[in-house]
């Protein structure tokens, strides 16, 4: 049976990039793979300092977020990393499996502790190891990956094949990556060549979930451009970081390929192209929105919602570490 697992981090201020970057697409999978579990991974957010009083409000926002944007708790399992220790106990033994050759080769290491690399947590360093310990103990059997997470799914198969042959078992299942659908890397309004992020000083590089229809008009009509028309061929978009954004951002929103967008739009200008692109961001993100700002409001819901979640992903995750733990030879639990 496919099992697939996916975690995405708690962060605040979410974006259009967030939603068509991750958020849509696990909708999507958990209507083509029953019983996915989704988690909010906030151990993971601690590797860098997070306020306690912000980590614990952005795990609510993201779940509130997941919720409005389809993810259904009844069909998914919807749940916050802290709340299965099993994740952080199987992180462990696995850290003791796997070798620092294999961490000092992640790129993304490198970018995130940039020039105070002696400055780093150790848990920014091991994370890719908690990474491999989400998904194993679940036995996943596939993983939704990026291009800039292809590398961890690798590492987790790498731990696994290794723990797998030092200990002659086939206790760990290899996971596969997961083949999405069309990807949407959204980049800054401000910076076509920058990705949309929260960090960004300036609130006009991105269009928050909680922008109503006026600001997110706004946010777009003010959105850097060319004064060239859009072409016919995607290949003439090549040297127009802002304009292959904008078209992007449209061919998300409706499901179109560049070539598609180009198309309808071909020969007009960002005076034409802005106000439809608008027309259609407020369409597809204004029920999103209002049902996020309605789930904001109720904590009690939103915590029931990730405790049950929690519950029933520990009846997976607690048979997968009973048997590691006898296993590497240790007493019975």
């Amino acid at each position: 049976m496919k099992r697939v697992v996916s975690g995405i981090q708690p962060t605040g201020n979410l974006h259009l990039g967030n939603y068509l970057g991750a958020i849509r697409n696990w909708v999507r999978m958990q209507d083509e793979e029953p019983g996915c579990l989704f988690f909010l991974a906030d151990l993971h957010a601690i590797t860098v300092w997070n306020d306690p009083k912000d980590l614990r409000a952005n795990i609510r926002a993201m779940a509130a977020a997941l919720m409005a944007a389809g993810i259904d708790p009844t069909r998914a399992t919807l749940f916050p990393q802290s709340l299965v220790p099993e994740h952080a106990e199987l992180a462990w033994i696995l850290n003791c499996i796997a070798r620092i050759g294999w961490l000092n080769r992640m790129t993304q290491f490198k970018e995130k502790s940039g020039k105070d690399r002696e400055g780093a947590s150790i848990g920014l360093f091991a994370y890719p190891v908690l990474q491999a310990a989400d998904v194993l103990v679940y036995k996943a059997t596939h993983v939704p990956v990026g291009e800039d997470q292809k590398q961890h799914l690798e590492l987790a198969r790498d731990i696994a094949q290794k723990f797998n042959t030092d200990y002659e078992t086939e206790l760990f299942t290899l996971p596969e990556p997961y083949i999405q659908g069309r990807a949407a890397r959204v980049m800054s309004l401000r910076d076509g060549s920058a990705k949309m992020s929260k960090s960004d000083p300036s609130d006009m590089s991105r269009i928050n979930l909680t922008d109503d229809a006026d600001t997110i008009a706004t946010k777009i009509k003010k959105a850097k451009t060319d004064p060239e028309v859009l072409p016919a061929d995607p290949a003439l978009l090549d040297g127009r970081p802002e304009a292959r954004n904008l078209v992007a951002i449209y061919g998300a929103l409706a499901d179109q390929s560049e070539a598609e967008v180009l198309a309808q739009f071909e020969g007009k200008g960002f005076g034409a192209f802005k106000p439809a692109l608008a027309e259609l961001t407020v369409a597809k993100i204004a029920p999103i929105t209002a049902r996020y700002n309605e789930l904001r409001q109720d904590i009690a819901y939103i915590d029931d919602v990730l405790g049950k979640g929690a519950a029933r992903a520990r009846e997976l995750a607690r048979p997968t570490v009973a048997e590691v733990y006898e296993t590497v030879g240790f007493l019975a639990r």
